[in-house]
């Protein structure tokens, strides 16, 4: 599911859209199995026992409302939350939107950005995926979680940041105390006076 382009600025790009990564769903999958393994032993023993034919058919009925209940918890919806999570890095912003019901997002400018990070454990590393944290000038940190290819995230994020610290012009008065031996100073900035 791609991240629509309606919510983005006229001119801007994306540089790079992500879903959180498979390893998020693992664990609403395994619970589910485990719940459909329970359910059907469950059943068996109903359907084993001596009972009436009213009373088997009712607990039938029960286990199966159960195990859609199931299905529905364990299976659809960490499915459908992970589709309608967008971790988005575009050439001005970095967007993050989450939830089914209720929605709720985080944008932060490119050039509010001061620092950028990452995470990862020997499993997350193996997965290639980890924890991308991103400070911007004013508020905490921000960490999302399974970040699919992490580094590469990482190494294009803060790409983005160098270049918009770069594009960023310099007002005229900043020139003023630049001596031409400054160190690190670009020769095509005396263009820009």
């Amino acid at each position: 599911m791609s991240y629509p382009r309606e919510n983005l600025a006229p001119g801007e790009e994306i540089v790079l859209h992500r879903h959180p990564h498979w390893k998020c769903l693992v664990g609403p999958f395994l619970l589910f199995v485990v719940f459909t393994a329970a359910a059907g032993l469950l059943a068996g023993v109903i359907t084993g026992a001596d009972l009436g034919s009213t009373t088997r058919l009712v607990l039938l009925g029960i286990v199966g409302v159960l195990w859609l209940v199931a299905f529905g918890w364990f299976f659809i919806r960490p499915l459908v939350s992970w589709g309608t999570t967008h971790f988005v890095l575009t050439d001005r912003r970095v967007i993050f939107r989450n939830g089914i019901i209720t929605r709720s997002g985080i944008d932060i400018p490119i050039r509010r950005i001061s620092t950028v990070e990452f995470r990862h454990g020997l499993i997350d590393r193996l997965l290639r995926t980890g924890t991308l944290i991103i400070e911007s000038a004013s508020d905490e940190p921000l960490a999302f979680d399974d970040i699919p290819q992490v580094e590469r995230v990482h190494a294009l994020l803060y790409h983005e940041v160098l270049d918009e610290a770069e594009n960023e012009p310099l007002g005229a008065d900043r020139y003023d105390d630049l001596s031409d031996d400054t160190p690190g100073r670009r020769h095509d900035e005396g263009s820009r006076r």
